[in-house]
């Protein structure tokens, strides 16, 4: 073997020997590739492991709530019910504990004079002011004596108003009739309580006293008198306007009283605020079919108090005659309805409870085993009384 021979020979070896070293490296390299590999293999393995059991965590957290959610519906769903019959039942208990009282006590009475045991309740007349109860009491009397009732008005005269100047500003009663009647035509109802209320009308009304007129404007006939359609102004702040024949009231009408009280006297709370009438009349009186009507505050009533508030049938004369509807509403202003059936303002008795001194008149509609009494020695001359007055035959 030669010299190049022995140098290729080293140089292939030298060659061999550096491939090696360069697989060894590569070899390392690639194990460290490896591990490294194989360490973010782990590392991303223990991630999602991590991030697998904290959704599972998150998962039976919101299942709990859901659960205890759920459980807190269920367990309104079964408590509302009760709780809503529950208060149903006591405010049905509260409007009806009027009736049920009275109808305890009426049982232990009608136990006393051998009565059938039903309910009853006794319904006082309405307190009126003093002038109007005088004027019941004096008309009761001598309704005893051989009288009969006639309007109130029977003898009053109209003074018949003429308006010269509808822009007359000195409140004469030329511009307070004129003022008050277009609401009266259109039946604006909110307006004549608030016009009724003014110190110019209270005073028209105050000097209307004691002096056997009234104010009138509208139709009249060739004599003068109301005849068509009008509007008069009375004494105790009263109001008619409606249908009129030669003088008198006749047709279809409507009739207002307000409670006010006199100018300088100090404003009191009444239970009854007016009284009205709306319907059919002849004769200067409610003649025919129509409503009765009081305008009530509710919160001048006693606990337990109910009043009569509406009558609707037939007048005649004034007085309740055939089958009548009322209505009552108490301290609550829970409304009752009631039947009854009267002759010339005489009641026919659902029962008669002389022992005791009173008589059913009012029959509950929806149960007719409850009524409402009144005084036996009262039943006459039941109906609009504030509109009669009572005069001796001749």
């Amino acid at each position: 073997m030669n010299l190049l021979e022995r140098n290729n020979g080293k140089k292939e070896d030298w060659k061999d020997e550096q491939w090696k070293d360069e697989q060894e490296l590569q070899s390392e390299d690639d194990i460290i590739k490896d591990d490294a590999k194989r360490d973010d293999e782990k590392k991303e393995s223990a991630v999602l492991k991590n991030l697998f059991h904290q959704s599972n965590t998150l998962t039976a957290v919101l299942l709990g709530v859901i659960v205890i959610l759920l459980l807190c519906i269920l367990i309104l769903l079964v408590l509302l019910p009760r709780s809503g019959k529950t208060n149903k039942q006591d405010s049905q208990d509260a409007l009806q504990q009027s009736i049920t009282d009275y109808a305890h006590e009426q049982k232990k009475n009608d136990n006393l004079v051998e009565k059938p045991e039903t309910g009853a309740i006794i319904v006082d007349s309405p307190d009126l002011p003093k002038q109007e109860e005088n004027q019941t009491e004096k008309a009761t009397e001598e309704a005893e004596e051989d009288t009969e009732l006639v309007s109130e008005t029977a003898d009053k005269t109209a003074i018949v108003v003429d308006v010269e100047d509808e822009n007359d500003v000195s409140y004469t009663k030329e511009f307070i009739l004129d003022e008050m009647l277009p609401y009266f035509e259109d039946n604006n109802l909110e307006a004549v309580w608030d016009l009724a209320h003014l110190k110019r009308y209270v005073k028209l009304s105050a000097g209307l006293e004691n002096t056997d007129t009234y104010y009138y404007l509208g139709d009249v006939d060739s004599q003068g008198l109301p005849d068509g359609i009008g509007l008069a102004i009375y004494e105790k702040n009263t109001y008619y306007y409606g249908s009129w024949s030669h003088g008198v009231r006749s047709g279809d009408g409507r009739w207002y009283r307000f409670y006010i009280d006199p100018i300088g006297q100090p404003t009191t709370k009444k239970k009854y605020q007016a009284h009205s009438y709306s319907g059919q009349w002849a004769n200067d009186l409610p003649n025919g079919e129509g409503a009765e009507h009081y305008d009530v505050d509710t919160s001048q009533l006693a606990v337990r108090e109910r009043i009569l508030q509406n009558v609707v049938g037939n007048f005649t004369n004034g007085l309740y005659d055939g089958e009548l509807y009322a209505n009552t509403v108490d301290y609550t202003g829970n409304v009752e309805e009631w039947s009854g059936t009267a002759h010339n303002g005489v009641f026919d008795l659902w029962r008669d409870m002389s022992a005791i001194g009173e008589c059913s008149v009012w029959q509950k509609r929806d149960d007719h085993n409850v009524y409402m009494d009144i005084d036996k020695a009262e039943n006459k001359n039941q109906g609009i009384r504030e509109l009669l007055t009572a005069v001796k035959k001749q």
